[in-house]
């Protein structure tokens, strides 16, 4: 499991580091719609909502429109404050609670309105990295890299000095040591690369040109904590139904969601941040 877990994570990393550093919108556009249909449609498997197929290829005809269609015809990086604003909105005031008062049932009109706003949050994750990648594919691997630091910080803290459970009812395996060292990895790795030469145009040095010492600080706990509550958000999903990955499309890892629950509820603030910013 091992074994196959590093070669699809060096798959993966091989795909996406051209990508990124090609320049190119269409080509971006393309595998981020591919990523984003497999997404939507382990999104509609976990509600358990008919034609989940059928509502993934709308998803990505809306999709490639806005990231491709749209982006081409205009001569100015276009922004999605609002949607960006909403996805935020969404997290804050129905999915974050989730975790603390449960999931509605599987049938009924609340349980449609859930799927709606996690869809939206996954569209809004998505559409946030076609427009960082507009900003720069840098500023765009800076911002997915905060999430990853967390999580290998989280994950190595644990292994060391997990005892207390972070959600037992959730997901078992996390604990608050993990979430404090993640939290602490981060913002030592966030720190360096702000103030260092090579990273000039990433998410934490343009935090600290803008707001200082205790604006990145701030900016770093809130990616820290947003990245630990989708996590834990999928992972309620999944139990709910059932499942122990969202799909099994990336041998060793799961599915598309599995490797960007925690991408979900950053990507759009740190669009939003840099909207505000730029």
């Amino acid at each position: 499991m091992l074994k196959t877990r590093i070669i699809t994570a060096l798959v993966l990393l091989g795909v996406l580091i051209p990508i990124l550093y090609s320049g190119s919108i269409l080509l971006f556009s393309l595998v981020a719609t591919l990523f984003f249909g497999a997404a939507m449609w382990e999104c509609q498997r976990l509600f358990k909502k008919p034609a989940p197929l059928m509502m993934a290829l709308v998803w990505s005809a809306l999709f490639l429109y806005l990231s491709f269609g749209s982006m081409t015809v205009t001569t100015s990086r276009p922004d999605f404050p609002a949607l960006f604003a909403l996805c935020i909105v969404f997290w804050c005031v129905r999915l974050v609670p989730a975790l603390r008062f449960g999931l509605p049932v599987m049938t009924g009109l609340s349980n449609g309105v859930l799927s709606g706003m996690y869809g939206v949050a996954i569209f809004g994750c998505f559409v946030a990295m076609v427009t960082l990648f507009l900003h720069s594919p840098v500023f765009l691997l800076s911002a997915m890299a905060m999430v990853w630091i967390a999580d290998v910080g989280a994950y190595f803290s644990g292994k060391a000095f997990g005892k207390r459970k972070l959600a037992p009812s959730i997901s078992p395996g996390k604990s608050w040591e993990g979430a404090i060292g993640g939290w602490l990895a981060l913002l030592l790795i966030g720190a360096a690369s702000a103030v260092s030469a090579g990273f000039a145009d990433t998410f934490p040095a343009k935090v600290l040109m803008v707001a200082g010492w205790p604006g990145l600080i701030l900016a770093l706990t809130v990616v820290s904590m947003a990245s630990v509550v989708g996590d834990l958000f999928e992972s309620l999903l999944k139990r709910r139904a059932g499942m122990k990955d969202s799909s099994s499309l990336l041998p060793g890892h799961g599915g598309v969601l599995d490797r960007i629950d925690a991408l979900i509820p950053v990507l759009p603030i740190v669009a939003l941040f840099d909207f505000w910013w730029k």
